[in-house]
């Protein structure tokens, strides 16, 4: 078993097969890329991991969890950061991780001792009480990434989590990703960028027009 699995996986939306018959896993402390263009069905197979989307056929898996079949086992064991940020605007980061570590179920002295850590680990403590609305791109996606990392998931999925960034806040979130991996999670990382991949990837899957044609490594 592996803390993320995709078997046989396809969607449509009516005429249209978004993804088909795509099957990958990622291991524990691996960094797995799935590559391609925009509209290649990166999104979907992401969204159904998620359980945003229900498959047409196939299943995915959560650390054993079928998505499909418990849904709030699997999400609890992820941590998801989709292309959009989401975040609520009038809220602060602080309050942002509060609400989300409530929701996962955390006392409220332990998520306050994981928002000083995660402050101090992702460098918001200068904005963590600034509505979300007033921060730059990089800031909100730090606070994106604390987000998902806010109740210590097992497994991260990330769509594009580096696309409207600058240089130096896009290679601040790849090495966060390294670390999170060198800690032992499994990490699934959507881009269109091949320089990326080969970066921090472990493996990477080359996915177009929703079919996954290609699996290895950077090198």
């Amino acid at each position: 078993m592996h803390p993320i699995e995709i078997d046989h996986l396809t969607r449509d939306y009516g005429s249209l097969r978004a993804v088909d018959d795509v099957s990958l896993h990622v291991k524990t402390g691996e960094i797995y890329g799935l590559l391609g263009p925009n509209g290649a069905g990166k999104t979907t197979s992401l969204r159904v991991l998620a359980g945003l989307l229900t498959p047409t056929t196939g299943e995915a898996r959560l650390c054993g969890h079928r998505v499909l079949d418990d849904p709030l086992a699997a999400r609890g064991r992820l941590g998801y950061l989709t292309g959009d940020t989401g975040l609520y605007g009038r809220l602060t980061p602080r309050e942002t991780l509060r609400f989300f570590g409530r929701l996962n179920g955390w006392a409220d002295a332990a998520i306050k001792a994981r928002i000083e850590a995660l402050s101090h680990e992702l460098g918001l403590t200068e904005f963590l009480d600034q509505q979300c609305d007033k921060l730059s791109s990089g800031q909100k996606q730090r606070t994106t990434i604390a987000r998902a990392l806010c109740h210590d998931p097992e497994v991260l999925v990330l769509d594009e989590p580096t696309a409207t960034l600058d240089v130096v806040s896009a290679q601040f979130i790849l090495d966060r990703l390294v670390a999170e991996a060198a800690a032992g999670k499994a990490v699934l990382l959507s881009t269109h960028h091949m320089a990326e991949a080969e970066l921090v990837c472990h493996r990477i899957g080359v996915i177009h027009r929703g079919r996954l044609l290609a699996e290895g490594t950077a090198t």
